[in-house]
């Protein structure tokens, strides 16, 4: 019987997207490579873990499950998260950005100034410009101030932001239109925090570096995997957690967060998915490239 893998994400670097598996094996991927595996016959999906350690009881998690964690394990980690306002002391410079995900879909968040432009491309930003560095709390308060005055969210389900990625303008210009306004908005308000140094808005595109540009439209996405089902196709695009994948029924977006907590084996045979997939009620644009 083949070796049995167990995902632990994917992770975006200056390279492109790879692949991360437990025990620190990685696979790095690149536009036209195959991706393909099954899941273990008779498997059921496993709670992942939280801060770097195993699930004590192993706890099932549901199929469709994006986090992949039971709740005791979801409670440890949204513990520790920034994200989750559970570090208010954290003494690293944070910057404050505007992401764009497609027409009329942007969000204003905050990143650790070490991690770079990592958490755009985590989150699938099409587009996006900085705002503003200081420590933590301030830009924490400023997310919270631009918020509520500019009226846009602070988290985008994935759901919407693959939706809208069929509609993308055809120029950089035309894509940082919307942040550019938001941007300007945001400087004119009053109330920043004095320790937020202020950022000019320099719009940075990821449309080359998902492989969106010219990429085909997705005709739907897996929404869980089962014991004994399998996904093949060529990697056309990746966006976020998102791999576009090319198969004989067209292209199939597979959000990697759903391989989480299952045993996978290497598949050879057609490209092909044999797990549910949701379809799209309109063509979704994107081009992936391969898994393994």
């Amino acid at each position: 019987m083949a070796q049995a893998w167990k995902c632990a994400g994917l992770r975006w670097s200056g390279a492109g997207p790879e692949l991360l598996w437990d025990g620190g094996r990685r696979s790095p991927l690149s536009w036209g490579k195959r991706v393909a595996f099954e899941v273990a016959e008779g498997g059921v999906r496993v709670c992942s873990g939280a801060r770097g350690h195993a699930c004590p009881v192993r706890a099932a998690v549901p199929a469709r499950s994006t986090g992949a964690r039971c709740e005791e394990c979801g409670r440890l980690d949204r513990a520790h998260s920034v994200a989750a306002d559970g570090v208010a002391d954290d003494p690293r410079p944070y910057r404050v950005y505007l992401a764009w995900f497609g027409p009329g879909l942007a969000k204003v968040g905050i990143t650790a100034v070490g991690r770079g432009p990592a958490r755009l491309l985590e989150q699938g930003a099409v587009s996006f410009s900085w705002l503003g560095t200081g420590p933590l709390m301030a830009a924490r308060r400023t997310e919270e101030l631009l918020r509520a005055a500019l009226r846009v969210p602070d988290r985008v389900p994935y759901a919407e932001k693959r939706a809208v990625r069929a509609e993308l303008p055809m120029t950089e210009a035309d894509r940082a239109l919307e942040i550019r306004e938001l941007h300007a908005r945001a400087a004119g308000l009053a109330d920043w925090p004095e320790s937020l140094a202020r950022e000019p808005f320099l719009p940075v595109d990821h449309v080359e570096v998902f492989g969106l540009a010219g990429a085909p439209a997705a005709v739907g996405s897996v929404s869980e995997l089962v014991a004994g089902g399998a996904v093949g196709g060529e990697l056309v695009a990746a966006a976020g957690p998102d791999l576009h994948l090319a198969t004989a029924a067209g292209v199939v977006v597979l959000d990697t967060r759903l391989m989480r907590g299952w045993e996978l084996v290497p598949a050879g045979g057609a490209d092909e998915v044999t797990v549910p997939v949701r379809e799209f009620s309109k063509p979704a644009g994107h081009l992936q490239d391969e898994l393994f």
